[in-house]
C-alpha cells in the first residue's frame, strides 16, 4: 500500500479529516446498500487478545457490511501469544493473510508495536488503560449527530475515571473542538488522572471536579456515563465498595435539561438503571449503532478506497 495509515489515537486525524471521515459514516447511514461490495475480496483480522463483544463484532459486522471477510481470534488463549508469540511476529504474519488488522491488547502500546511492524493498517481496538480510539469516533459521532456539532456544549463524564481509557480518549478527543466545559464527576479514589487536567490546565480547558451527579445534572448536555470495571482492580474489597456508587435513574433525571442526552460505551452494569431505556435522551444504544458507521467508514479510509457513487469525493479528503 503506498500511503500505509493506522488508528492509534483519535489524534492520529486531524479535525478536517475527522469531519470527512463522519460524513462518510453519514452517507453510509443513509445509503447503506450503496456501500455492500465496496470491499469485495478484503480481509479484515481481529485480534483481540482481551475479551470484547461488541468492539469485535461491530469491526467483523463493519467489513461484512462492505462485503469483506473476517478472521482472527477473539482470546489471547487461541492464538500462538498462548505459546509465546510476539505482537511484532504476530502481525506480520497477519499481513500475509489479510488486507487490515483490528488489534485489542491489555499491554498499553501493543498494538502502536504492532503498527511498526506491519505490512498492513492496524487499528487499535483498545490497549489497557490507554486508547480506544474507534469508541471515541463513535462517541464525536453520536454527539455531532444528537446535537448538530462538536462546539460549545457541557459535558459530564461519571463513574471510573481513571481506569476508563474511552474517558481518556474522548477528553483528549474533545480539546481541539472549542467551547466544551468538562466535568469530571467520581469518587475520590476514581477521579481524573493528573495528567488529564494538567494538559487541560496548559490549553485554558474548563473543568470541575465533583462527587455528586445530582448537583450538576441541570446544566450538562450530555452525561457519559461508565461502568467501575472490575478487571482493572487489584483489590475486589475497593471494587465492592465503589461499583454501585453512582446509579442514574429516573429521579435524577428529572433533574436534567429536556435534550440531555446520556451516552455510555457499554456494557453496562447498574450504573444506568433499565427504567431509564425508554427515555427519549438515552442514547446508549443509538451509539452502537454509530459504532458500526463509523467503523465502516474509518475502513475505508485506511484502505484508501473510493466510492464511485458519490457526488463529492469525501474518501480522497485523506
Amino acid at each position: 500500500m503506498n500511503n500505509l495509515r493506522h488508528m492509534m489515537n483519535p489524534l492520529d486525524f486531524s479535525v478536517d479529516e475527522l469531519e470527512a471521515l463522519f460524513d462518510v459514516a453519514g452517507d453510509i447511514e443513509r445509503n447503506m446498500d450503496k456501500y455492500a461490495h465496496m470491499c469485495d475480496g478484503k480481509i479484515l483480522a481481529t485480534c483481540f487478545y482481551e475479551p470484547s463483544t461488541r468492539t469485535r463484532l461491530s469491526f467483523e459486522t463493519a467489513m461484512l457490511r462492505l462485503g469483506g471477510k473476517c478472521l482472527g481470534f477473539a482470546d489471547a488463549s487461541n492464538s500462538s501469544a498462548a505459546k509465546g508469540e510476539s505482537v511484532s511476529d504476530t502481525i506480520r504474519v497477519i499481513s500475509c493473510f489479510a488486507d487490515i488488522c483490528a488489534m485489542r491488547h491489555p499491554k498499553e502500546g501493543a498494538p502502536m508495536v504492532a503498527a511498526s511492524k506491519s505490512l498492513i493498517p492496524v487499528i487499535n481496538a483498545g490497549d489497557g488503560g490507554h486508547q480506544h480510539p474507534t469508541q471515541t469516533l463513535t462517541d464525536l459521532l453520536t454527539i455531532r449527530s444528537l446535537y448538530g456539532g462538536l462546539n460549545n456544549f457541557t459535558i459530564g463524564l461519571c463513574g471510573d475515571l481513571k481506569f476508563g481509557r474511552t474517558v481518556h480518549s474522548l477528553i483528549n478527543a474533545l480539546t481541539r473542538y472549542s467551547g466544551i466545559h468538562f466535568i469530571f464527576i467520581s469518587p475520590k479514589e476514581l477521579k481524573v488522572p493528573d495528567y488529564i487536567t494538567e494538559m487541560l490546565d496548559s490549553k485554558g480547558i474548563t473543568y470541575e471536579e465533583v462527587i455528586k451527579l445530582e448537583e450538576v445534572m441541570p446544566r450538562l448536555d450530555f452525561l457519559y456515563m461508565t461502568r467501575v470495571q472490575k478487571e482493572r482492580f487489584f483489590n475486589e474489597e475497593d471494587y465492592i465498595r465503589l461499583k454501585n456508587f453512582y446509579i442514574l435513574d429516573k429521579a435524577k433525571m428529572a433533574l436534567a435539561k429536556e435534550k440531555m442526552y446520556i451516552l455510555h460505551p457499554l456494557p453496562r452494569v447498574n450504573e444506568i438503571s433499565v427504567e431509564i431505556d425508554s427515555d427519549p435522551r438515552a442514547a446508549y444504544f443509538k451509539q452502537v449503532q454509530y459504532g458500526l458507521y463509523v467503523r465502516m467508514a474509518l475502513i475505508l479510509t485506511l484502505l484508501d478506497m473510493t466510492d464511485a457513487h458519490m457526488n463529492h469525493d469525501l474518501l480522497r479528503k485523506f
